[in-house]
Parts: structure tokens; C-alpha cells; sequence
């Protein structure tokens, strides 16, 4: 098997053994491919490499068949971390809170949203009165405005287009920021970041779990957390973008 190695000379305790965590318990639900970790250690990690091949409809929509089955191996509660797992989890280079609820709204307010969109505050990407917004949004999201009856669901967590690959063999999943979430939140994260087929990986989800009536609508809600996890360490334009966003929701929870 040919391999490639990550490694971080400053990678805090448990950054990598997070990583190689959600991927094995993701690549258990039996669903949509991620790449095979090989050795995980302090400070490193050696992956399965993943050569690139062309994307296609037929791919793309195989891969929402496989994301939905993921997704239904379900997890025990909102916010939980992989099985197995104790330690911190990250999204990117960011510590996400560990916040566990049976409330999808509580937990992704207070464990997904507020807490990068005070970093992105502290970093000068999101003026106070957009925070303003942005937590208004976050409460009428607390408040279970958005809650349904979907029960957690095993997520990626980070799935914008470039953590998914294209390979011979189909499309392969890295980079995972794993948790137990809602199933809407992987899909609006590969429509904000434009992942190739989009149209067919939908069809192909929906081919195997007929996604709650009014989801489109709710894209923007889960985009949110994202937008604010950019917002804290990519720039202005993602906290104008945030803000926006937000605002947005706060219409649609009228």
C-alpha cells in the first residue's frame, strides 16, 4: 500500500490520535470510504494515499448512497466524540468544544457556532454588532427552532470538497472532524465549499435516506458553523459572509 505521512513538530496532545479516531469509527459504520490509517503516533500519521482519478456523476452519486449509510450508524447523543475516543477533537488546526446534548440545537450553538464566531471576534474578521447577529441566530438555533425528529447521526464533520477525493475506486473521505451531528450538516458543508456532482451526490443520498422536508432551506443554518470556523482564521470576507449567513436564519426561524 502506498502512503503518506502527516506530521506536526507542534501538533497538541492528541491531534493526530483524533484524527486516526474518527476515521476508524467512521470507516465502521460500513458506509462511505475514508482513507485506512496505517500508524498513529504523537505528532504524526501515516495514511493510505489516495490516487487521484477523474470525478464523475456515477462517483458522485455512489458516494451519497454510501454517505447516507454512514450517517445512519448513528451515534449515542449531539456532540458525542468517536467511540473509543477521550481526548480533545479538532476541526483543522481548531480545538471544537466537547458539548454533548440530546438537543441538536443546543449542542450546535453552543459546541459548533459561538465559540468560533468569539475567536473570529478576538481576530478582527467579525465586527461586534455581527456577532450581535450571529448570536441572535445561535439562540433562536438553541431555542430547538431547527430540531426535528432526526436522531444524531455518525458525521464527518469538515466535509467540504477537498477532504473528498476522487479515486479509481470511488470517492474516499479525509481529514475527518468526526462526531455525532446532524446529517444535514455534511451536506451543507460539501454545497458551501462546491464539491464536484453535488446535484448527484444528493440524489444518491436521498436514493437511500428521503432527506426532512424543508433541508434545502436549512442549509444555511448549517453552514454556520463553518463560516464561523473560517471566519476565526481565514479573513474578513468569512465573517461578512457569517454575518450574513445568520441573519438569513434568523429570517427563516420567524
Amino acid at each position: 500500500m502506498n502512503t503518506i505521512v502527516k506530521q506536526r513538530a507542534d501538533a497538541p496532545p492528541g491531534f493526530f490520535e483524533a484524527e486516526a479516531a474518527g476515521i476508524r469509527w467512521l470507516a465502521e459504520a460500513g458506509g462511505a470510504r475514508v482513507a485506512v490509517v496505517v500508524a498513529v503516533s504523537p505528532g504524526l500519521i501515516e495514511l493510505e494515499r489516495i490516487e487521484h482519478a477523474a470525478a464523475t456523476a456515477q462517483a458522485a452519486h455512489d458516494f451519497g448512497h454510501d454517505l447516507a449509510r454512514t450517517h445512519a450508524a448513528g451515534a449515542s447523543s449531539f456532540g458525542v466524540p468517536p467511540d473509543g475516543w477521550d481526548g480533545p477533537l479538532f476541526i483543522g488546526r481548531r480545538e471544537m468544544p466537547r458539548i454533548v446534548s440530546t438537543s441538536w440545537g443546543e449542542f450546535y450553538a453552543a459546541g459548533r457556532v459561538l465559540p468560533f464566531a468569539e475567536a473570529a471576534v478576538a481576530a478582527g474578521n467579525l465586527t461586534e454588532a455581527e456577532f450581535r447577529a450571529v448570536r441572535d441566530a445561535c439562540d433562536a438555533v438553541a431555542s430547538g427552532r431547527f430540531d426535528n425528529d432526526a436522531p444524531p447521526s455518525r458525521i464527518h464533520g469538515d466535509l467540504w470538497g477537498g477532504n473528498v477525493l476522487f479515486g479509481p475506486q470511488g470517492v474516499v473521505m479525509i481529514d475527518p472532524a468526526a462526531h455525532g451531528g446532524h446529517a444535514e450538516t455534511d451536506l451543507a458543508m460539501l454545497a458551501l465549499f462546491g464539491a464536484p456532482y453535488l446535484t448527484q451526490i444528493f440524489a444518491g443520498y436521498e436514493s437511500v435516506a428521503p432527506l426532512l422536508t424543508g433541508w434545502r432551506s436549512r442549509i444555511l443554518v448549517h453552514q454556520l458553523h463553518p463560516l464561523a470556523v473560517h471566519a476565526a482564521g481565514h479573513g474578513r470576507s468569512y465573517g461578512v459572509e457569517l454575518a450574513a449567513a445568520a441573519r438569513a436564519a434568523l429570517k427563516l426561524a420567524d
